[in-house]
């Protein structure tokens, strides 16, 4: 049985600039799962860096509030919400609140450094 405590997960800035946790990734622990899994937060009035992913991933709002940005499609997100991300878009999340947007991560199969690409901002 694996059991994890939130604030056992090393804190850390990702590449697109979120704070992350990671709270799953197989080629970290002995688990038998494709996916990883991550808790992400953005700061109220921060974006994060465009990025896109080999991968699909999903993201799960638990708190605060943002605008979801895929490929140049937008829209709003707030707590309950699920976002899905297709592999190979452009992406980036906008917290338009006055609180900390925090957010769960799942991709799959799991996320691998290499298979992100953190594009340049215009």
């Amino acid at each position: 049985m694996l059991i994890r405590d939130l604030k056992d997960c090393a804190e850390f800035i990702a590449g697109d600039g979120s704070i992350l946790r990671e709270i799953l990734r197989p080629d970290k622990a002995d688990l038998t799962i494709r996916y990883s899994l991550a808790h992400a937060i953005v700061r109220p009035g921060q974006t994060t860096k465009p990025h896109g992913l080999k991968t699909s991933e999903v993201y799960y709002i638990v708190a605060g509030e943002g605008v979801m940005h895929i490929d140049g499609d937008t829209g709003a997100v707030r707590p309950g919400f699920t976002v899905y991300i297709p592999p190979g878009t452009t992406q980036f999340i906008h917290n338009s609140g006055k609180t900390d947007l925090v957010f769960l991560c799942i991709v799959d199969p799991a996320w691998r450094k290499e298979d992100e690409e953190i594009l340049q901002q215009s």
